[in-house]
């Protein structure tokens, strides 16, 4: 069992970067066209060096969401379906936007509850018990139940990015989710830091997440801090 104190690896600093403007340009905050503070601004912005920076910019360039031009500068280049390691993560800071990160709680194997939706292909499933944030802040806590029979999680290798560690790590991706969404209450083993005590009335997420297998291979349920984030979904 895998217990809060060893910290997986993040993303690397280049990815974080591209996923934070990645989410503005998914929100409307960075349009079509717009050109980017010069290089050596942004780098401070996000404290880091423009050699990292360039980095995060050609990942950007790679998806078609930007265009650098010799001696003009950086312009956004939105419009088409955006590729992100958080693309099927729906929850915004009140003021829009935010980098998602996450702190691992526990991880452990253990039986699945028949309280839950029905998922995967094994009486069994691996539990990842983390709290979530947005730009540093604290805004939800979550559980996430992987099935067994699709693979073994080994906790030094998860980062902030499940559905980069199972692409990674398991060898398969997820490509469809559906949410069910509603109210709940904090559950009694989220940490002080989550900001809401155990039994306050929440926001309140359950996921069915599929594979390439027809039965779905992941359920979580999360609760979220409507007081500083929102689930949105954008439509097309």
């Amino acid at each position: 069992m895998y217990e809060k104190g060893d910290r997986p690896s993040a993303l690397p600093i280049y990815l974080q970067i591209s996923e934070v403007l990645i989410r503005e340009i998914a929100a409307g905050r960075l349009v079509d066209g717009s050109r980017l503070p010069p290089e050596r601004e942004l780098a401070k912005q996000h404290g880091t060096t423009v050699r990292t920076l360039r980095k995060a910019l050609a990942e950007l360039e790679k998806q078609g969401l930007l265009e650098r031009i010799q001696g003009s500068g950086n312009y956004v280049r939105a419009g088409g379906d955006v590729d992100s390691v958080y693309s099927m993560f729906r929850l915004e800071l009140v003021s829009g936007g935010g980098l998602p990160t996450a702190d691992i709680l526990s991880i452990e194997e253990c039986d699945k509850s028949e309280d839950f939706r029905a998922f995967g292909t094994s009486k069994r499933g691996t539990r990842i018990r983390r709290l979530r944030f947005l730009d540093k802040r604290p805004i939800a806590v979550e559980e996430i139940w992987l099935d067994r029979d699709s693979g073994a999680v080994e906790p030094a290798h998860v980062s902030d990015s499940l559905y980069r560690y199972y692409k990674m790590k398991l060898g398969f991706w997820v490509t469809r989710a559906e949410d069910y969404v509603s109210i709940g209450t904090t559950p009694d083993w989220a940490p002080a830091g989550f900001g809401k005590p155990a039994g306050a009335p929440v926001g309140y997420i359950e996921r069915l997440s599929w594979a390439q297998a027809p039965a779905p291979v992941e359920f979580s349920r999360t609760w979220f801090d409507t007081d500083v984030a929102h689930y949105v979904q954008r439509l097309k």
